[in-house]
């Protein structure tokens, strides 16, 4: 494995490791994930590198190693992926889980160089089997962290996604919490790329007009059905997407169940390697 950084287009440095030879797939952490603080990403990316992958994980900007240039803007994320894919040699694959799949999605919707997407629970609310996100989200995130409150950030941003309260209150009171704490001020990022994608109502176009890549939408099992309906709704709104179940848990794989699958839409479970 190597650690490098490249220069996004706004001149932000974003941080990144290479692990493995072979076709290039980006990683694109959720909420809270980071290159040192996301262990299941890890053991994705020596995973699917068995595969016989060159696997790239980056720090979004304001996790990590990478920078945080100011305003922010979700164009500038889809900015930092792109320098990223260019460091890989200017097209490649990517996987994205949660809020990072809508990033992902963004991404490819504006052209980026994007072969193919595996998206892991991206987290639209489109009926109403559960209630929409307030439109206050996002600026009642920017005020907690504007008033030093991030462990309240963090707590609203747990709760608001579908953590019981009580047990936002338990996660507190363990020592790693401060590890979240650290990057609350990225969480109004991922309150700015899933908006209008969580009201309860149909995905915009907005968001799918362009994607014409290979799509693996992958959800699992058990899961909740609105996170489910989200993602049948967005492969039924793509021209070439398909939907596999795999066994999890609430909104989580394990890496040993999820590289496979992976690997085999990529169109190298057969022939590259095996996992170990």
């Amino acid at each position: 494995m190597s650690t490098n950084t490249i220069a996004s287009k706004d001149g932000t440095k974003i941080a990144y490791d290479r692990t493995g030879e072979g076709p290039a797939v980006i990683l694109v952490h959720p909420a809270f994930g980071h290159r040192m603080g996301n262990p299941e990403f890890a053991e994705l990316a020596r995973l699917l590198s068995s595969f016989g992958y060159s696997v790239y994980s980056y720090d979004r900007r304001g996790r990590g190693e990478s920078g945080d240039t100011q305003p922010y803007a979700v164009q500038r994320e889809i900015e930092d992926l792109a320098a990223v894919i260019s460091a890989a040699g200017g097209s490649a694959a990517v996987y994205g889980m949660s809020s990072g799949a809508a990033l992902a999605l963004w991404a490819a919707n504006k052209g980026v160089p994007i072969t193919s997407l595996a998206l892991f629970e991206p987290p639209f609310i489109v009926d109403d089997s559960r209630p929409p996100v307030p439109a206050s989200f996002r600026s009642e995130l920017e005020s907690l962290n504007a008033a030093g409150r991030r462990g309240d950030a963090v707590a609203l941003f747990m709760t608001t996604v579908g953590t019981p309260a009580e047990m936002v209150a338990q996660l507190r009171t363990q020592p790693w919490f401060a590890g979240l704490e650290a990057v609350a001020p990225t969480l109004a990022y991922e309150a700015a790329i899933m908006d209008g994608t969580q009201t309860g109502r149909p995905l915009s176009r907005s968001l799918t007009e362009h994607v014409t890549q290979p799509t693996l939408v992958i959800v699992s099992s058990p899961g909740v059905p609105w996170m489910h309906h989200g993602c049948q709704a967005l492969v039924d709104a793509l021209p070439d997407a398909r939907l596999v179940e795999l066994e999890g848990e609430f909104h989580a794989l394990k890496p040993e169940v999820l590289a496979p699958a992976i690997s085999e839409f990529l169109g190298g479970s057969s022939d590259r390697g095996h996992v170990t």
